[in-house]
Order: C-alpha cells, then sequence, then structure tokens
C-alpha cells in the first residue's frame, strides 16, 4: 500500500467542536436558534450594563435567568444535534444522555447564581448602597419580554419534558392554590392556569413583578432596603424553581428507574413469567437513557425443549411496550444427572442396577510399606506402638451385590451378602455377621491389638 510519510494529526477539541457546530449550523431548523441566541448576547450586555449603572441587586438577579435562557437555547442546539448524531461503537445507546446533562448542568448553573445573589444580598444588608431608578423599570420589561418571547417562540423539547416530569415547586404549588379560587370565580381562565403553569414563564412573571413593587417603594419612600429584599426573593424562586429538575435529570444520570414506571414493569414481568416454556426472570434491570426513553437487560431461563426464538419473541413484544431499548438473554436449563460409577466395572457384572458401587481412594503402595498399618515403615526406627486392624488405603474399590434394588441413591443392602467373592481376594475376616454391613482389613493380621517391640505379643 501506500505508505504516507507525514501523516495526518488528529483534530484537537476546538476543532471537533467547530466541526459538530457546523454540522448543526447546516440544518435550518438551528438559524432560528442561532438568531435569538445572538438576540440573547446583546440583551445581557445591555442588562449587566444597566446593572452596574442603577447599582441594582435585585436587577442582576433578573439578569440572571435571561442568561439562563442562554442556557436554554444551547442545550436545544444539542437535542438537535442528538438528532442527527447515529449510535457509534463507542456511544452504543446513542447521545441522548448529552441533552440530559445539558440540562442538569444549566439548571445547576442558574442554582449557583441564586446562591451568589445570596451572598451578595447578605453582605448589602450590612451596608445598603443607594439604588438609581432611572433604568431600573426600562431593564425590567426588555428582561421580561425576551425572556416570555424566547420560552414561548422556541420548542425546547428538553426543558419542556423536565418541567413536566419533574416535581412541582413550592411557587407552583402557592400559584396553583391562587389559580383554584380564581378558575372557582371566573371558570374561562382554568385553560391557562390549570393544572399548573410553565415554571419559566412563572418565575419571569413573579421576577418581573417584585422589580416593578421594588421600584414604586424606591421611587416613593427612598426605600432603597427594598431592593436587597427583591433579590433574595427573586433569587429563592430561581432555586426553588431549578432544583426539581436538577434532581429529575441528576437521577436520569445516575441510570436510576423512574418510580411512576415502576408498578408497569413489575406487572409486564410478571406476564413474561407466566409465558409458555419460561422457567426464570432474573437479574432484570432498568434504567433511564434519556428522556422519555427506557433501557433494560434481562435475562430469561427456559425449559430444554422450549423454542428460543419463540420465547425471545413474545418476551420481547411484551417489555418492548415500555422500553425503547432492550436486552434479552435466553439461556435453556441446564441440569447435570448425577454419576452412579466413576470406576471401571468387572466383565462378570452383567446388570449395573443389581449392585452398589462404593468407590475408594486408592494409592500407589510403597516398597517399603507395612502390611499391618499400611505406612511406610523406618528401617532405623522401632515399629509402630499400635496397630489397628482397620482397612488400609490401598484398598481397590469393593463391589457388593444387592438382592434387592432401591429406588434412590447408593443404600447399602440391610440383608445378608455373599462374602464368598470378598474372601477370596482376602479382604474380609470371616466370622463377621451381616449385622456389621461390610467390612474389609487383611488375612494376616493378628488377632492382638499389636506387638510389642521384642516382638512378644501384648496381653
Amino acid at each position: 500500500g501506500t505508505i504516507h510519510l507525514f501523516r495526518k494529526s488528529q483534530r484537537s477539541l476546538v476543532g471537533k467542536l467547530t466541526h459538530e457546530f457546523r454540522l448543526v449550523a447546516a440544518d435550518r431548523r438551528s438559524w432560528k436558534i442561532l438568531l435569538f441566541g445572538a438576540i440573547n448576547l446583546i440583551c445581557i450586555g445591555f442588562l449587566l450594563m444597566w446593572c452596574s449603572s442603577t447599582n441594582s441587586i435585585a436587577l442582576t438577579a433578573y439578569t440572571y435567568l435571561t442568561i439562563f435562557d442562554l442556557f436554554s437555547l444551547v442545550t436545544c442546539l444539542i437535542s438537535y444535534w442528538v438528532m442527527m448524531k447515529k449510535p457509534s461503537p463507542v456511544y452504543s445507546f446513542g447521545f441522548e444522555r448529552f441533552e440530559v446533562l445539558a440540562v442538569f448542568g444549566s439548571t445547576v448553573l442558574a442554582q449557583l447564581g441564586a446562591l451568589f445573589i445570596l451572598k451578595e444580598s447578605a453582605e448589602r444588608f450590612l451596608e445598603q448602597p443607594e439604588i438609581h431608578t432611572g433604568r431600573l423599570l426600562v431593564g425590567t420589561f426588555v428582561a421580561l419580554f425576551f425572556n416570555l418571547l424566547t420560552m414561548l417562540s422556541i420548542k425546547n423539547k428538553p426543558f419542556a419534558y423536565v418541567s413536566e416530569a419533574a416535581s412541582t415547586s413550592w411557587l407552583q404549588e402557592h400559584v396553583a392554590d391562587l389559580s383554584r379560587s380564581i378558575c372557582g370565580i371566573i371558570p374561562g381562565l382554568s385553560s391557562i392556569f390549570l393544572p399548573r403553569m410553565n415554571p419559566f414563564v412563572l418565575i419571569d412573571i413573579a421576577g418581573a413583578l417584585a422589580l416593578c413593587i421594588t421600584y414604586m417603594l424606591i421611587e416613593i419612600n427612598n426605600y432603597f432596603a427594598v431592593d436587597t429584599a427583591s433579590a433574595i426573593a427573586i433569587a429563592l424562586m430561581t432555586f426553588g424553581t431549578m432544583y426539581p429538575m436538577s434532581v429529575y435529570s441528576g437521577k436520569v444520570l445516575l441510570q436510576t428507574t423512574p418510580p411512576h414506571v415502576i408498578g408497569q414493569l413489575d406487572k409486564l414481568l410478571r406476564e413474561v413469567s407466566t409465558l409458555d416454556g419460561v422457567l426464570e426472570v432474573r437479574n432484570e434491570h432498568f434504567w433511564t437513557l434519556g428522556f422519555g426513553s427506557l433501557a433494560g437487560s434481562v435475562h430469561v431461563r427456559i425449559r430444554r425443549d422450549a423454542n428460543e426464538q419463540m420465547v425471545l419473541a413474545h418476551v420481547t413484544n411484551r417489555l418492548y411496550t415500555l422500553v425503547s431499548t432492550l436486552t434479552v438473554q435466553i439461556f435453556k436449563d441446564d441440569w447435570i444427572r448425577p454419576t452412579l460409577s466413576s470406576v471401571p466395572i468387572a466383565n462378570n457384572i452383567l446388570n449395573l442396577s443389581d449392585h452398589h458401587i462404593i468407590p475408594m481412594p486408592s494409592l500407589k503402595a510403597a516398597d517399603n510399606s507395612n502390611p499391618v498399618t499400611s505406612t511406610p515403615a523406618k528401617p532405623s526406627s522401632p515399629p509402630p506402638e499400635f496397630s489397628f486392624n482397620t482397612p488400609g488405603k490401598n484398598v481397590s474399590p469393593v463391589i457388593l451385590l444387592n438382592t434387592q434394588t432401591k429406588p434412590y441413591g447408593l443404600g447399602f443392602n440391610h440383608g445378608s451378602a455373599p462374602y464368598s467373592s470378598v474372601l477370596n481376594q482376602g479382604l474380609g475376616i470371616p466370622g463377621m455377621g451381616a449385622a456389621q454391613g461390610f467390612r474389609t482389613g487383611f488375612a494376616n493380621v493378628p488377632s492382638r491389638y499389636g506387638t510389642n517391640a521384642r516382638g512378644q505379643p501384648r496381653p
């Protein structure tokens, strides 16, 4: 092949980001988002200048909501990029978790901004500066108009899903209680205020209302401390609105199972366990892959005579209604019959079921072993003090005839067993009754328990 002396270097991180941005910008749907992003940057620049000129921390807290709108526009671009990208070997489940990460990062940054406002407000309570109201009201209406225009004009799928799936904030709960009272008087407003308002629209309106009250009190009574109080209120509303969204997106990143689908999953797994051929469903694991998509894996044990493809089709058909990305591993029941014998059978044995085989471990006897104790005898040491009349370890397996066949196990026959074959091999002691069961030994073993060192029998 062709030898390339100068290989092209890999792209840097900035180069990769530029390439992906061009890929997103090529789609016409993203042009509207890019336009709103440019206007947002201009609006943020003017608002920050007006915050500096008015010396109002409440307007600064409200400006942070406009910065959050910029983060939401970036999240919307990431959502378009995720739809364009296909799964790769590195990201086998796709790129849906990137938009989850974008939502989590945006909400966490908004909460950090709220904590910064609370810290600055605590310092201002000690020494309250003078607030200039020249551009306070203008900045409030400019920020409100642009925030509402961005939220209502751009269809942000990730934030729309999170705002509906996450738990309600304390601001939404209080407004919902107030809305029920208003809708009881004017039923036509129920479609607007109920069941719950958009949290982003709600916080924009509430923040603008707090700034209007601040402007009125400063103009009438020169009560500058109300600006700090309004900043704290806006910061608390921001934190309370973003916190449930951060918790929800964080649980998705931790691959937890959504609580609202646990009951449905249990029902589907019970249905799968009752399918024909299924013996057991185990090692099930389900987690949230992205917003609105659930992934999972499960092991299914089936009978040995069951059809694997048929069971797989039925299991997938049941779980696919809830789990979009599913991995099912089918394996048949694996059981092994116990082996009755592991030693060779003599030629005179005709029927295996009529005999009991008693395997005994066989060891190669040493050349200098003592036939009494089956232990090596040292020439320099005297014989052992005691030698018991017990079977040695070098005895080969004994096969006993069974006149009564038992249905289970390797039980012993309790009737009389012929010892002729055993005695011919020198492995039995005459005089042992049938009640003793079976016993092996050496024919030349003395009846005494042992001998002393001089060779005289012990008393």
